[in-house]
């Protein structure tokens, strides 16, 4: 059985799918979801993370259009995680409402690609110096990042997925 069937009749319960109630019967339980949600990233597609792959990361502003942002981004086997300033318009948005998309395009191949939506589950200051610099290692092959701007501080965001779409 796919996410794609289960996450429909979660929805189905409510009517809203026109999936048939018997599906739900078919042993797609939430209990079963809890053991497949910490696999929505598949392994096929985590290398993604380890190359120097842009991630597109979609937030909302206060009036509820998308706003975009090309983000660095990196994977610690449970969370996506991209970093940022305090203060931006990104940190403003996930602050007020967590929900956020992301696409992962591989480098080497740009009709291969992970979609992700998710939550930001996780906002903290602690360790973000270092993960930007390790970030800047990763994208731009230096030591340190070279854009920190004296009176900014840097922000580590953790997304926990909840749906993924590939292709390629």
């Amino acid at each position: 059985m796919s996410f794609f069937i289960c996450e429909a009749t979660i929805l189905n319960k409510t009517g809203k799918t026109g999936k048939p109630p018997a599906v739900y019967n078919a042993g797609c339980t939430p209990n079963f979801l809890e053991g497949f949600m910490s696999q929505v990233i598949p392994d096929k597609y985590r290398d993604l993370f380890q190359k120097r792959a842009f991630a597109s990361l979609g937030t909302l502003m206060p009036d509820g259009s998308p706003q975009v942002t090309p983000v660095w981004c990196d994977f610690d086997g449970q969370h996506v995680i991209f970093n940022s300033a305090k203060g931006r318009q990104k940190d403003r948005n996930v602050r007020r409402d967590p929900r956020v998309s992301l696409a992962v395009i591989d480098p080497e191949n740009p009709y291969r690609y992970i979609e992700i939506r998710g939550r930001v589950v996780e906002i903290t200051e602690d360790g973000a110096d270092a993960h930007i610099d390790k970030m800047a290692k990763k994208y731009l092959g230096v030591d340190k990042y070279p854009y920190r701007k004296p009176e900014e501080v840097r922000v580590i965001y953790k997304i926990k997925a909840d749906h993924a779409q590939v292709m390629g």
